[in-house]
């Protein structure tokens, strides 16, 4: 509660820089997460990726494999 009360007291100009420091962190991690997973598709269309997983209660391993052609152009 003493938290809420303290963003109530703040003048609206300090809230809003807040919301926009917020919200630009927020762009940065979508920034961040899309570079990942443009890198990612990108190593998929040049050469297969493998994950291997093992059951933790029968310890089966799994294999998939992710292929995909490289278009040209």
């Amino acid at each position: 509660m003493a938290k809420k009360e303290n963003e109530k007291s703040q003048p609206p100009s300090e809230s809003l820089q807040k919301i926009e420091k917020r919200l630009e962190l927020f762009d940065q991690r979508l920034d961040n997460i899309d570079s990942i997973v443009t890198a990612v598709a990108e190593r998929i269309m040049k050469q297969p990726i493998i994950l291997s997983v093992t059951c933790s209660k029968c310890g089966n391993k799994i294999s998939i494999a992710v292929v995909a052609n490289e278009r040209p152009g």
